[in-house]
Formats: C-alpha cells, structure tokens, sequence
C-alpha cells in the first residue's frame, strides 16, 4: 500500500464494480460480472460498511454497473456485455429505495441493441449513452424524468455517420466512434466519444441539440475518450472542460498511457489542450490495466479526484490548468488472488470520505489526512 494524505479508515469485501456513489449515509455500487448486479451498503459508520440489499442474480449476458440515485429512487443501467449473442432486451431500471433493505422494481425503460452504457440525472432529465435500432454504435439520448416511473424520450443526437438505418455511411470501422457518456452544465452538453473525441452540445433548446464545438485526440493519440468535465467556474477568466481518457487494453500499457487533458474551450468551436497529467510508469506492476479511467463528477474546490486503475486514487490540483499537479495519492494491497489493484471508481460524500471501487473486489473507505 502507497499513500499520501489519505488513510483507509474502513472497507467492504464485494465483488468488483463499475460505479459507486453515496447518498445519506448508503453506497450503491453497480457491479461489473453478472450474478453480481447493485449493491446497498449502509456506510453510516464509515469504519463497518454494512450491506442491506443486493439486487442479484444476473443472468450471464448481462451486467448493471452503473447505478444514480434521486430521492427514493434508484436508477440502473441494463447492457449487455460484449460477446454476448442471443436476445436481449437493455435499458434502465426503476426502483423504489423508500425501504433500501427491500429495492422494489417499478419501471423499465427499454432501448435498443446491447442497451444502456452509462447516464447521467439532474432534476428532471437523464442524459444517456444507449445503443438504439438503426444506429452504429451508442448515441446520446435525452429523457424527461419527470414522471420517473414514465421516462420519455426528448431528444436524440448523434455523430454524422452512425444513423446507418437513414443512409449515413461512417468513416470509421466498427463502433470506435460512439457516445460514452454525457454530462450537463447549464445549457451545454459535453459528450464524451471514445475514440471520436469530445463534443460540446448547445441544449439550450432540449429538444434539438446542437453541436458547437468538437476536438479529436485520435489518431494521433491512441486512447479513449472516457469522461468530459465540464468545470464550473472559470479560472483565469477562462472555461475548462478535464478530459480523462480509459485505458481500454489488458495487459498492453500504452505509450503514453491514458491520461487528464485540460481543455479550454473559452471558444467553444475550438477547443483546445492545453496541459496534461500524467502518472509515471515506474514501480507499477506490468499487468491488468494501468491509466486513467474515472473522476469523481463534483468539485471540491480545484482538486480533481481520479481513479489509475493499477495506479490506485490520484489527487489533482488544476488551480493553474497550466500546470496540473498531484497532491495526494492512494494505492492499495490488491485484495486476495488478485494480481494488481484496478481502481475503477471514486465518490467523494458530503463529509468528505471518498469511495474507492476496485474493478475486480473491494471497496476501500478513505479519508484525508492533511
């Protein structure tokens, strides 16, 4: 175990996930391999993680590892996993959380293809990253969540070449290209595309995005674009968008590996890198996954909060987006027959604890100690 201002105080030994948050005291974590599906943990006593529900029995097609909480409702993802064939019906679950020990199912949102990747809510709309009929690769759908348990679709959007089914022809092969998933800022959408870059959508009419802008990193550089995040305020009297990339490879590091962008895109119609952050390689073992994937999607202050997979938790100051440094740091053991940690989630909660998700098992609970 590594560490630099921060401390395990507590952990729970699950099966690996793909998303953790925590809402009032419980964690919900989507999980990666079926049977596992999501998770409740009571994390009131941070130091003895309890879990009080487990939404299982998955069949071996699918998985559910993405998972949002509002109120008394619980929000999850339902994809099939690649490689899968047969049948299959993908989209997003409804459940009522009133008593969390008992997660009661009450509406399914049905998409197309291999279904839901990932989403993200505000108050009223869910901004989406599906598979649809008639398209190459996941597109950018809009929901009205008013009524959750009636989700609505409001709006769609899509790079030029992926509606095949309308005679658009791509310029890519297979599903490089593709929404990963968008996160919303006042009246913009910033739309991650894998390997198509990041896009900024003007929804200030909901129901005909808009793109204004767009940047592409590939071919030049070779991994995906994983999460687009938008900041919310300016610095230096400027706008800024941190790009974090995926590693997408097992057992292949990169060079460069995945890594933060910081973008400005003061012009939206042109966006621009302007500095990067990056973990060495030295001292970090030579198998699974090693760089960047997931950043927690709030703000505390100008500390960025984002998981390396075998590179553990890093902590980021971008108060100079010029300069982008680390300033804290936490790797754990890897937990028992696993050969390298992969931390794939982090959450940070309103007492300021964060939640480290291993891809393969384990959630650590940390807590800063300077």
């Amino acid at each position: 175990m590594q560490a630099k201002g921060l401390r395990r105080i507590g952990y729970a030994d699950i099966p690996g996930g793909g998303r953790v948050i925590v809402r009032d005291g419980y964690a919900y974590v989507g999980h990666l391999k079926p049977p596992s599906g999501t998770s409740i943990l009571d994390v009131r006593d941070p130091a003895h993680p309890k879990p009080v529900a487990d939404l299982g029995g998955l069949p071996a097609d699918t998985h559910t590892h993405k998972v949002e909480v509002r109120g008394e409702r619980l929000f999850v993802n339902v994809e099939q996993l690649k490689g899968a064939t047969g049948p299959f019906q993908g989209g997003l679950r409804v459940y009522d959380i009133s008593d969390r020990t008992r997660p009661r199912e009450v509406a399914f949102y049905k998409t197309g293809g291999r279904g839901i990747h990932r989403f993200t809510l505000d108050d009223r709309y869910a901004y989406v990253s599906t598979e649809m009929e008639g398209y190459r690769g996941a597109i950018t759908l809009i929901l009205d969540m008013r009524d959750p348990l009636r989700p609505t679709e409001v709006s769609r959007w899509w790079l030029p070449g992926q509606w095949i089914a309308g005679g658009e022809q791509p310029t890519w092969d297979g599903p490089a290209y593709r929404t990963h998933h968008p996160i919303r800022l006042a009246d913009r959408l910033y739309v991650s595309l894998v390997f198509g870059g990041m896009a900024i959508l003007d929804i200030s009419d909901i129901r005909r995005p808009r793109l204004v802008g767009r940047f592409r990193w590939s071919p030049s550089y070779q991994n995906s674009t994983h999460t687009t995040l938008p900041v919310p305020f300016t610095l230096l009297n400027r706008r800024w968008v941190l790009a974090v990339e995926e590693d997408v490879t097992e057992n292949v590091w990169e060079d460069p590996p995945a890594c933060v962008w910081m973008v400005d895109v003061t012009d939206e119609a042109n966006p621009i890198p302007v500095s990067t952050y990056q973990v060495p390689f030295a001292g970090f073992p030579t198998v699974g996954r090693f760089g960047a994937h997931q950043p927690w999607e709030g703000f505390d202050g100008t500390r960025l909060y984002v998981t390396w997979f075998s590179g553990g938790l890093r902590v980021v100051d971008f108060a100079d987006p010029y300069r982008v440094v680390e300033v804290g740091h936490y790797v754990p053991d890897p937990a028992p027959g696993q050969p390298a940690i992969q931390s794939n989630d982090v959450w940070r909660d309103e007492r300021g604890l964060l939640y480290l998700l291993d891809r393969h098992r384990g959630l650590e609970i940390l807590e800063a100690t300077a």
